[in-house]
């Protein structure tokens, strides 16, 4: 008889025992979540480990517009775009992001996630190679796992390094096309993306390339429009993807590009053919955070003094928070016990919110604290939260 599939469910008990040790960080459920502070678990937290970088989940004009929409044209569309599921509302969207982005058009997808796999599966094939930097997130991984499925390669260069991406370049000349896949402000350590040194290496080989900005839209760029207009280069970029569910106060994901690049994706990516498109609360909250976006400007200024602020006292107090210049500060701990230790800490005894980033979701070595700030934060959020980090950090040896 062959190995029952469920033998590895059986085997599986690092969870229970995490649990055990009070040291499970995951699927913890908010019964109130007001963007600086939050309530987990019956307790009030300061909420540093969230995505809502410009606290906009909670504004009047983003709550109007999502309940507006339930009323007016109900909570589903019940089909995918491909059919039934397409509304007017989806085509205000993508004109109104293609305006924003300076792109000649937009398609609007259900889910960030989506959209790299519908790049990945639809445009490359037999021959092809998907260049990945290593430090993506997973929907790029899973992305190119399609396009392998199709006849293409995967190829993974180092992390924010044009060096190597020329390197990999080289030996993919006498192949077929090539696309660059790359995090426009990586997830975990909030590195902007060296784009102005990684695109004209793509270009000269004449390689595409994709930017996913699903942490940089909001956060850099003039006006927030993310790391291609930060380094001047959205035009020289070939798709911008991202998604609602960070600065956009919602849940959806968008792919800026040529109007013709993306007609033939919404005609053969699978994950956009048939999946379900976006509600109209959805489409209409991300439409609606978008206008605030552009209407309260002080709100991005806000942002980056707050995470400036951050960036220079924890590295003050003698914290490793690595090259970010986003909103995204990561304290590197580099060690799998003591960063969950940390997280802890910084929960259970000072009410501190945050993400803790071991070695399933970063490479050996990179274990971290994930912090994240959003417009919102006032600074006696962020004088507290440094208090209970240096106590923290003290107590672990880390600073």
């Amino acid at each position: 008889m062959s190995r029952d599939v469920w033998d590895k469910i059986r085997d599986f008990r690092l969870a229970d025992e995490a649990r055990a040790q009070g040291l499970y960080p995951y699927f913890r459920p908010f019964s109130v979540n007001e963007g600086p502070e939050a309530v987990v678990d019956g307790r009030r937290v300061i909420m540093f480990g969230s995505n809502n970088y410009l606290g906009l989940t909670t504004h009047p004009k983003v709550r109007e517009a999502a309940t507006d929409a339930i009323r007016r044209l109900g909570t589903s569309m019940t089909g995918s775009r491909f059919v039934n599921g397409s509304m007017q509302l989806h085509h205000e969207l993508e004109e109104r992001l293609a305006e924003f982005l300076g792109r000649e058009a937009v398609l609007v997808f259900t889910t960030g996630y989506q959209v790299n796999l519908a790049v990945c599966s639809a445009l490359l094939g037999q021959g092809d190679v998907a260049l990945v930097d290593r430090g993506v997130h997973a929907s790029i991984y899973d992305g190119a796992r399609l396009a392998m499925a199709n006849g293409a390669r995967m190829v993974r260069f180092g992390h924010n390094s044009a060096q190597s991406l020329e390197r990999h370049l080289s030996k993919s000349e006498d192949e077929g096309g090539v696309l660059a896949l790359i995090d426009g402000v990586f997830s975990a350590e909030g590195e902007i993306a060296k784009l102005d040194e990684m695109v004209p290496v793509l270009k000269a080989q004449g390689a595409r390339v994709m930017v996913d900005d699903a942490h940089g839209l909001g956060v850099v760029g003039a006006g927030g429009r993310g790391s291609a207009h930060h380094f001047g280069l959205e035009q020289e970029v070939d798709l911008i993807g991202g998604t609602f569910s960070k600065s956009l106060a919602s849940v959806g994901g968008y792919l800026a590009g040529d109007r013709d690049v993306l007609d033939f994706i919404q005609h053969h990516a699978p994950s956009f053919m048939f999946a379900a498109s976006g509600a109209p609360s959805c489409v209409a909250a991300a439409m609606a955070a978008l206008e605030v976006m552009q209407e309260e400007e002080w709100r991005i200024t806000k942002l980056r003094e707050n995470y400036e602020y951050m960036t220079r006292e924890l590295t003050a107090l003698g914290f490793d928070v690595g090259p970010t210049d986003t909103a995204i500060v990561p304290i590197y701990i580099r060690d799998d016990a003591r960063t969950l230790a940390v997280w802890r800490d910084l929960f259970e005894v000072h009410g501190i919110y945050t993400n803790p980033f071991v070695s399933i979701s970063v490479r050996p070595g990179q274990q971290l604290i994930r912090t994240s700030y959003m417009a919102t934060h006032e600074r006696a959020h962020l004088d507290r939260g440094l208090e209970a980090l240096a106590a923290v950090g003290k107590k672990h040896g880390i600073v």
